[in-house]
């Protein structure tokens, strides 16, 4: 038992450390390629992403969850299913691939841009990649070699540095991203192959193939839901509208949320890992829910109220100068993002540690019962309507999730209006103060220092409680988790 716990241990910390650096790698990159590609580049990568990422649903089935969670006789039925899932995997990839060379023009018409029948069926290659690593990814992560996977994932990062961000210095267009991603699935599948101990054999079996995929059925199901949720508002102004605003739509979206996953994903992989420890032990289970999300709020609640404030100085950093439409749809889309995510974003981490994914999925189902609707009366009334239609959309998350964990997890809206009340306090403290002075004066310089006095002005209001001197002093809840789950 001693084992395993160091193996987690150890395992959070390389998972904490990989997605630190990966996401601040990404955020650079995407500020010199905004600087060197239009919108309607990103556009027609956000496009082309949608159809091969429902591909790629369905060539994974649910077997990386299959290989990691499920408990094998001997090395020999492992190896087995692993083959197994390996061929199946590399067999439905092809076939996709296959199909989307020969429909590629169709699929183009159908997602409303023609001239990406090209790219489409080039980008389809990442399919065979990513079925290629998937299998290998989900044997690394069964046997806690998340060190292995940190410096895989440092390499695949730096690859549109010296891959992406030439080549649109050379052509200037969507093919730039589109050689990019396809580099680093490659990469990433071949570095992933040589280094791993377990190699594909020759071996297949119907019936075992059965048995899993009657294991992972539900899995799949859950996996479609949350393609639906991440690309139908891609397809819906893809289709309606052009390649430009799509792009100015993604990009808003892809910004954000690449700055609030510094945090978020950092504590994510803890507070699952967390939770499952605690999960039939209800007084630590919503001390743990509660201390992370008291963590979370201190970050984000003023990340949020100040990208919305300074929305046109974040795309004048980030962006760039051919960004200035997006800046609305920033502001409203980092604001809406911090709210959702520190009120019912973790939800789905108490389902799934609690082995509830069935909640998220009818849960998802909903959302997307007013997201459809709304997004299709909203698109043709114009781009600004349809952004800020979309980013109050999901604020439905702030009613279903909240009244789920106190119905059936016993974690009552009460407290976790009561947790968050200092960071709530300081940050409006924060932004009436943000909107007295930011527009005083004209220029850059002045839009930044006022940042630094909003900043000072949030933590120390902060500080007067008690309660939060003593979180951001110590800062301990790794640590904490580490020391316990070693004892």
């Amino acid at each position: 038992m001693g084992n395993i716990d160091n193996k987690i241990a150890n395992a959070t910390k390389w998972s904490l450390i990989t997605e630190i650096i990966a996401k601040l790698i990404s955020p650079i990159v995407n500020m010199i390629l905004a600087r060197l590609l239009l919108p309607e580049a990103f556009g027609a990568v956000a496009t082309i992403t949608m159809i091969i990422t429902f591909a790629e649903v369905f060539t994974d089935a649910g077997f990386q969850k299959y290989i990691v969670q499920h408990e094998f006789e001997g090395e020999d039925d492992f190896d087995k299913s692993v083959n197994v899932a390996f061929w199946s995997n590399f067999g439905v990839s092809t076939v996709f691939v296959f199909v989307i060379w020969i429909f590629k023009e169709y699929l183009a018409n159908f997602v409303g841009s023609p001239e990406l029948g090209t790219g489409i069926a080039v980008a389809s290659f990442n399919i065979i990649c990513v079925a290629f690593s998937s299998i290998q990814m989900a044997i690394y992560r069964r046997n806690f070699r998340f060190k292995t996977l940190f410096f895989i994932r440092m390499i695949t990062s730096i690859i549109p540095l010296v891959v992406t961000v030439p080549l649109a210095l050379i052509c200037r267009n969507y093919w730039a991203l589109l050689i990019g991603t396809l580099s680093m699935h490659f990469v990433q599948a071949v570095i992933l192959t040589v280094k791993s101990k377990w190699k594909p054999r020759f071996y297949y079996s119907l019936k075992r193939l059965k048995e899993m995929i009657s294991f992972t059925a539900f899995t799949m199901l859950e996996t479609v839901s949350i393609w639906l949720t991440q690309y139908i508002d891609t397809f819906i102004v893809g289709k309606f509208l052009s390649d430009y605003f799509l792009g100015l739509y993604k990009t808003s979206i892809t910004t954000v949320n690449a700055y609030m996953n510094i945090i978020l994903s950092s504590v994510l992989p803890v507070l699952f890992a967390a939770l499952s420890r605690y999960q039939n032990n209800e007084k630590e289970f919503k001390n743990t829910y509660f201390t992370f999300q008291k963590l979370v709020g201190i970050f984000l609640l003023p990340m949020g109220v100040g990208i919305y404030i300074y929305r046109d100085l974040v795309v004048s950093i980030l962006l760039g100068s051919k960004w200035q439409e997006a800046g609305s749809f920033v502001g409203i889309w980092g604001l809406t993002s911090a709210i959702t995510i520190v009120s019912s974003y973790f939800a789905s981490e108490v389902y799934r540690s609690k082995g509830k994914p069935i909640i998220s999925l009818v849960l998802q189902i909903f959302h997307l019962s007013i997201l459809v609707p709304a997004l299709l009366l909203s698109v043709n009334r114009g781009f600004e309507t349809l952004y800020i239609v979309r980013s109050i959309v999901r604020l439905e998350g702030l009613i279903s999730a909240p009244i789920v964990l106190s119905m059936v997890f016993k974690i009552r809206i009460r407290d976790s209006i009561k947790n968050l009340l200092p960071q709530i306090i300081s940050t409006l403290v924060m932004g009436a103060v943000a909107v007295s002075i930011h527009n005083l004066l004209s220029g850059m310089a002045w839009q930044i220092a006022t940042v630094i006095v909003c900043i000072i002005v949030y933590f120390s209001v902060l500080l007067v409680f008690p309660s939060m001197r003593k979180t951001i002093f110590e800062i301990k809840i790794v640590k904490d988790f580490a020391n316990k789950i070693k004892k």
